[in-house]
């Protein structure tokens, strides 16, 4: 029996990621109430990064990294993106089992790519160093997502407040 036909039979649906919203997002349900879809944070964000999904806007890390720079914000008409002094993101990385060093390969791509150097490698006895994130410094850019070359590097939506 195939493996999709198992899961269906036993009710085991593969779960959705919670969606990657731009910075400075509201509750997720304020924002599901105030998001019109009209696309002006699509055009604002130079990176590209912003797109509509099921109506509502969506960052794609596979297209790029978020560089916080707040045009999505200040595009966002009907206050879905709060306005604030700072621009913040209300995502940080997680790196899941998948990653490479995990099973013995020596791989640094995402800690090149961190810009604000929230990956560090710890070294490990005889073995190749381990990735780490620093929850503090992480500031939920994505640039280490698609660099990963297994798609180990996961985005996921923190407690704190964006305001």
């Amino acid at each position: 029996m195939q493996p999709e036909r198992r899961r269906f039979l036993r009710a085991e649906f593969p779960r959705r990621a919670p969606p990657t919203r731009p910075p400075n997002v509201l509750p997720e349900a304020n924002f599901v109430d105030l998001c019109n879809a009209c696309g002006d944070c699509v055009s604002a964000c130079p990176s590209g990064i912003v797109a509509l999904r099921d109506g509502l806007a969506e960052l794609d890390f596979k297209r790029g990294e978020c560089t916080l720079c707040g045009d999505c914000v200040r595009a966002c008409e009907p206050g879905a993106l709060m306005q604030a002094t700072t621009v913040k993101s209300a995502l940080r990385a997680r790196i899941s089992e998948s990653c490479l060093a995990f099973r013995g390969v020596e791989c640094r791509i995402c800690g090149d790519q961190c810009e604000p150097r929230a990956i560090a490698f710890r070294p490990l006895p005889g073995g190749v160093r381990l990735p780490q994130i620093d929850g503090e410094s992480c500031n939920g850019c994505g640039a280490c997502f698609a660099p990963c070359p297994a798609t180990a590097i996961e985005l996921q939506p923190t407690t704190e407040s964006c305001a």
